[in-house]
């Protein structure tokens, strides 16, 4: 199965609610698409998030990556050597990691097709089935408390809260949130590097003091600030999970080797696609430390890859995979099946896509 061409498209959805966060707001999903066709008419699909603000990554970005050095690298190759290709996509260009994770997620989907299986039981077949949060935005804390409830009376056990943002309010959000929803429902918190080592000791020393049962915190201080990390992780009860800091297999290895966190979030826009992940996949489970799989508000094409790999490794005990169920559209025929937080995937070859609607091709 030989690579023919390379498409490079966009696609925009609305979203339910808009999408707040400590670094962001997102009141519409618009991302890039990759379509990859073959001389045997299979066709692979991949997404790449639109995260200027986390990865630097913007659409004209994207686009060059892929158009003038990717694919130039790879068109032409044998798709079942895979190595190969994952070796050529990754020398193609320092970083652009969404460019090359939505190039490396279309090759998963084509390999998987050639083989006749799908890619979460050729990368382990662990598990067909996960179970997502999902994400409150950071708001007033009757407004988080009123979209906590509603997130609940759908089924969800475990809410994702996003702080960060005016951390003197932190607390009441929390404690308005916990009012409403009572503690049978799990909560973890994401500061989105929104928070100093010690305001973040501060704070969340009070949440366990209050009582609040938060499961963890993700990325309370600065990415880049690994020092500070890891005073968090050693002055704090809750556990702490690593999202920007851990970018590539080497970031990973270093937040293990300085225990600088308890937890590993693993996201395909932030590691370049599923052959970097697996490696992070490896070193965690080497060292005995769980991984969250999440998401950059990616349609259910990126999210779908995600749900593979999701699907194929034990070590991933926590799931943040909820971007499609907070689109207003699906324009996805296929891929994982959705029924609001239980996802499935079925035996499909490859990654199960049948067809992508409303993609902008250039």
């Amino acid at each position: 199965m030989r690579i023919n061409d390379i498409e490079v498209g966009k696609i925009k959805i609305p979203l339910k609610k808009p999408f707040k966060t400590a670094l962001r707001e997102v009141y519409e999903l618009e991302n890039m698409i990759v379509k990859i066709t073959t001389d045997t008419d299979s066709i692979g699909y991949g997404e790449a998030a639109v995260t200027p603000v986390i990865t630097g990554d913007t659409i004209g970005s994207i686009k060059c990556a892929i158009t003038d050095y990717i694919k130039p690298k790879i068109i032409g190759m044998e798709v079942e050597n895979l190595e190969s290709i994952m070796t050529e996509i990754d020398a193609s260009l320092v970083h652009n990691e969404n460019a090359k994770a939505s190039v490396d997620m279309a090759i998963y989907d084509l390999f998987g097709q050639f083989y006749g299986a799908p890619v979460f039981k050729l990368l382990g077949g662990f598990r067909n089935k996960v179970v997502t949060d999902i994400t409150i935005s950071v708001n007033e804390p009757e407004d988080m408390a009123k979209d906590a409830i509603e997130a609940v009376e759908k089924g969800y056990e475990t809410l994702k809260v996003k702080v960060g943002k005016n951390p003197s309010k932190d607390l009441e959000r929390l404690k308005a949130i916990r009012a409403a929803i009572g503690y049978d429902i799990d909560i973890r918190i994401d500061a989105n590097q929104g928070w100093t080592p010690k305001e973040a000791v501060k704070i969340l020393r009070k949440m366990e003091d209050d009582g609040l049962c938060i499961e963890l915190v993700e990325q309370p201080v600065k990415a880049s600030d690994i020092i500070g990390l890891k005073y968090v992780a050693d002055n704090v009860e809750i556990p702490v999970l690593a999202d920007e800091s851990v970018f590539s297999p080497l970031d990973a290895a270093n937040i293990i080797q300085n225990r600088a966190a308890d937890l590993i979030n693993i996201k395909l826009m932030k590691t370049g696609g599923i052959h970097n992940a697996l490696k992070i996949c490896d070193l965690a489970e080497t060292y005995g430390i769980e991984c969250m799989l999440g998401c950059m508000m990616e349609s259910k094409i990126g999210l779908t890859a995600a749900c593979h790999l999701a699907c194929a490794k034990s070590i991933i005990t926590r799931f943040d995979l909820d971007g499609p169920n907070l689109c207003a559209e699906d324009p996805v025929i296929g891929g994982a099946n959705y029924d609001e937080y239980v996802i499935t995937l079925d035996n499909k070859p490859g990654l199960g896509f049948k067809e992508i609607n409303s993609v902008e091709y250039y």
